[in-house]
């Protein structure tokens, strides 16, 4: 394995996963704004699934997006 060439090809990957990623739940928040179905002060539990076919079969990655800061009492 030429390891110089997969982390090359993991980075571009993972990169482009990352901003398809972010446009997405960018928009779906917008149009949830937009419809009413979201007020946007909600925490998002969000959780991203990766499978590599024949190598990984899931790796699950959980969290939460809050939508506004967090206020303090």
């Amino acid at each position: 394995m030429d390891v110089e060439q997969f982390n090359l090809e993991l980075r571009k990957f993972l990169k482009r996963f990352g901003v398809t990623a972010q446009r997405e739940i960018e928009k779906a928040v917008a149009d949830g704004i937009e419809h009413n179905t979201l007020r946007g002060t909600e925490t998002l539990p969000v959780h991203a699934v990766l499978s590599i076919p024949g190598v990984l079969s899931e790796m699950r990655i959980d969290g939460e997006i809050a939508l506004a800061a967090r206020s303090t009492p």
